[in-house]
């Protein structure tokens, strides 16, 4: 009885350090998963930073290039990265693709066309601007011309929906380049368009939830403005803002910036102001920056160099004439086309002509405003192991440390034309190009 006892013992002490062992590693396991993925636009947390570290701090065709593979035409969507694959979708002549690429060597895995064709619109931009994600089992991917599919990591087609055929057909000046986000085994889409001769004061865009593994949908709001003409045409994504007590998607565009439920859709909140109505209101007042949440605050660009702001989170109503619903308000200096990006405390702004704006989160006092280059921004910069990476649209990508003083570390030309937006994943900067796609980093 007595061996018994103790073997007993021995098996529960095993077990336990067994169990304890298990959950160190599954811990472990998961963070290095978190970190060593970049799933979608934007990243793990739709806010362009990675926690990846070290990140080579130059970035060009003679220094840390691992590999390039030719593109089988120009887009602006992202490239996702997720273990040994990344995504991307293009045009290949009038024909939209989906391209697997593995990660050690740089070698197209599959390409599945998608149904339809690509249509060119102002500044080169086409059907392939949005940007596709994955969870590792799946990928999903929209075109601007609103077919939105899902595939198996390995090319296998699971699902396939008409976002036209559905929710009407896309009237949209330069084409629909919203990026749905995947969380938590949903798909949140923002559809804003409309009549650009419409001038009465009751326009409407849709907020849809879908079930990512079958494409069905979960719900649907409508979201109504008065915004008017060209104002309707939002180019901008939804994002999510996430703490210990509130959880909401955010969309923006036709003159407001909006809280919705997850749940089911509904509005708990919105701010204009952005544009205000009366004699100085511009019809013409299109969004194409995304919004950006950091801790207790969501950054609202605008366009047309006006205002950004520092918003609140704990919202209810319209608050477009709360002043106590803002924690700051930039009078102007709004990026028009990158997203912004708040890191360890900082506010980063590429502007539309190559400069760059650096402000405190918390109090929106700018620390620097300057010029890097003369060119466009058309690119979401990241932010990784103390640096920001901004690509510039004629191919030039500066490096700079993180931090209230400009300091760059490197400009890397590529020499081809940018407007995705950068991934990082495993100490790798994944850059694409009209031509290529580009891997950087440590042997």
């Amino acid at each position: 009885m007595q061996h018994n006892s103790q073997a007993s013992a021995t098996h529960i002490v095993r077990w336990a350090v067994f169990q304890a062992v298990f959950l160190i590693f599954s811990i472990t396991n998961s963070a290095n998963c978190n970190a060593d993925n970049w799933p979608q636009w934007r990243g793990t947390g739709f806010t362009s930073v990675s926690s990846e570290s070290p990140v080579p701090a130059e970035c060009n065709k003679d220094k840390n290039m691992l590999w390039r593979v030719p593109m089988p035409g120009p887009a602006g969507a992202s490239p996702v990265v997720w273990g040994d694959n990344a995504f991307v979708t293009s045009v290949e002549g009038e024909n939209l693709v989906l391209l697997c690429v593995g990660v050690k060597d740089g070698k197209v895995k599959w390409k599945e066309l998608i149904d339809g064709v690509s249509k060119r619109s102002f500044d080169n931009s086409n059907s392939a601007s949005p940007s596709p994600s994955t969870d590792g089992q799946h990928v999903w991917a929209m075109m601007g011309n609103g077919i939105l599919v899902c595939y198996s990591v390995d090319g296998q087609k699971v699902w396939q929906k008409d976002l036209q055929k559905e929710y009407g057909k896309f009237n949209i000046q330069f084409g629909m380049s919203t990026t749905p986000i995947l969380d938590k085994g949903r798909l949140y889409i923002a559809l804003m368009h409309g009549d650009m001769k419409n001038k009465a004061e009751t326009s409407v865009g849709q907020v849809i939830a879908l079930d990512a593994q079958t494409g069905d949908e979960i719900w649907m709001q409508l979201r109504k403005t008065d915004g008017v003409a060209e104002t309707t045409h939002s180019y901008a994504s939804p994002t999510i803002y996430r703490d210990d007590t509130r959880e909401m998607m955010i969309t923006h565009g036709a003159d407001y910036v909006i809280g919705h439920s997850l749940d089911d859709g509904a509005e708990l909140w919105r701010c204009g102001g952005m544009n205000p109505h009366g004699d100085s209101y511009n019809p013409t007042f299109r969004l194409v920056s995304s919004p950006v949440c950091g801790e207790g605050i969501i950054v609202v660009p605008t366009a047309k160099r006006g205002p950004v702001l520092g918003l609140k989170v704990d919202l209810e109503g319209n608050v477009t004439e709360d002043a106590d619903a803002l924690h700051w308000k930039l009078k102007k200096g709004t990026p028009d086309v990158a997203s912004p990006v708040v890191y360890d405390g900082l506010v980063y702004l590429a502007g539309e002509k190559g400069d760059l704006t650096c402000v405190d989160a918390s109090t929106g006092e700018v620390k620097y405003r300057k010029r890097l280059f003369s060119d466009k921004h058309r690119s979401t910069p990241v932010a990784a192991d103390g640096k920001i990476f901004i690509a510039g649209r004629k191919g030039k990508v500066f490096v700079i440390k993180a931090g209230p003083e400009l300091e760059v570390l490197s400009e890397n030309k590529i020499g081809e034309e940018i407007t995705a937006s950068p991934a990082v994943s495993n100490g790798r900067i994944f850059i694409r190009t009209y031509e290529a796609l580009y891997a950087f980093g440590a042997e």
